[in-house]
């Protein structure tokens, strides 16, 4: 049932109208079987970078489609309602052009932005490594400094599009403690850098996770983003809008999964009746119901803030932690409302709650998001 939205502009509807007839006519279509056999969709994003929606959130004077965040989101929770794992690749490719666009000096933005908002590229983000993960200040992997540039030394993880991206955000260690860390514009097929065999997920298959391995990689000085150690404040900077960008992915698989459920109790009967009309099943879907409305809310409450230029990052955190725990317990009740069937990959709910473990867990755990949130009380 497609979501009647609030948006600001008539632009804005058509973007909205122009994503789900895209979703509806080319994912839609294809998404299971394409999960089914971990096979990655390049002709969806093609699709997707053609119809401007890989840059929406930023400037038309270098290419992007100049739309306000509280569009962006909206726009990437209709993809990630047909397809998870390319509603988490856009939302991760926008995180990956903003330390260019934010913290990149003018000429590496005249270089760089144009491509990378092109709609035929996509990047990746790689901050996580094999034992530093919600600890970014533990970083090891190593940037030293040569007459020239820089060689990287070291271990990537949890790379989303690793090994497929044009481009990698990479967070290296340049000194010592917090202020050690910078930010360096990797390009792919460079000499040095390898990937691991994508991880055997839980959910969204299609698109690879990998490790990277740096292996004595010179990077000439232009490709650092950003003064030298100011890598951490780059990189969480760049998260408080990529957990916006979960969060809406979270309430569009948590949005697909109340669809699935209300259209399957419509349909099966019990003791006479159409199950929704049993008021213990009617409760439930009602409950669902709220926590996907509630979830849209405090995204776009977030967006609104960022949009207005107001401070965000602690809304962002919340936005993130309420959307994402609605998408597990949703997903979960989905599974339940189908009952034996929805523990089959017959039916859609049983890969809906796989895809929503996982946004529990990136763009920093909910654990984090609750840290983040009771420091900014105190």
């Amino acid at each position: 049932m497609p979501v009647n939205r609030l948006l600001p502009t008539d632009e804005a509807h058509a973007l909205i109208e122009l994503t789900r007839d895209i979703c509806d006519k080319v994912m839609d279509p294809i998404v299971d079987q394409y999960e089914k056999d971990e096979t990655y969709p390049a002709e969806v994003f093609a699709q997707l970078g053609a119809a401007g929606l890989l840059s929406l959130p930023y400037p038309e004077e270098w290419g992007g489609g100049d739309q306000p965040y509280e569009v962006y989101l909206q726009v990437l929770e209709e993809i990630a309602a047909r397809w998870a794992a390319v509603g988490v690749a856009v939302s991760v490719h926008s995180l990956a052009c903003y330390p260019t666009f934010a913290f990149g000096t003018q000429e590496q933005k005249e270089r760089f932005l144009p491509e990378m908002f092109g709609g035929t590229t996509v990047g990746a983000y790689s901050l996580s490594e094999p034992q530093a993960g919600s600890d970014a200040a533990a970083l090891a992997c190593r940037a030293t400094k040569t007459d020239d540039g820089y060689r990287i030394t070291g271990e990537k993880a949890w790379i989303t599009h690793g090994g497929i991206a044009n481009y990698y955000n990479l967070f290296a260690r340049t000194g010592e403690g917090s202020k050690g860390i910078s930010c360096f514009l990797v390009p792919d097929g460079i000499d040095g850098l390898s990937f691991g065999r994508p991880e055997e997920k839980m959910g969204l298959t299609a698109v690879p996770t990998t490790s990277a391995r740096y292996d004595d990689v010179h990077l000439p000085e232009d490709r650092r983003i950003g003064a030298e150690g100011q890598g951490l404040q780059i990189a969480f900077s760049a998260l408080d809008s990529g957990r916006l960008g979960i969060a809406a992915v979270a309430t569009g698989i948590a949005q697909a999964a109340l669809d699935e459920a209300v259209a399957y109790a419509k349909e099966r009967e019990t003791f006479g009746r159409k199950i929704i009309d049993h008021q213990g099943l009617g409760f439930l879907l009602a409950d669902m119901a709220a926590a996907v409305e509630s979830a849209r809310a405090t995204y776009l409450d977030a967006a609104r803030r960022r949009d207005a230029g107001l401070p965000y990052s602690r809304n962002a955190s919340v936005a993130k932690l309420v959307a994402t725990d609605a998408a597990m317990k949703v997903t979960t009740d989905a599974v339940q409302v189908l009952g034996g069937n929805g523990y089959t990959r017959d039916f859609r709910p049983e890969r809906l709650m796989r895809e929503a473990k996982i946004t529990q867990i990136f763009e920093g755990t909910n654990q984090i998001q609750r840290l983040v949130i009771s420091r900014s009380l105190a």
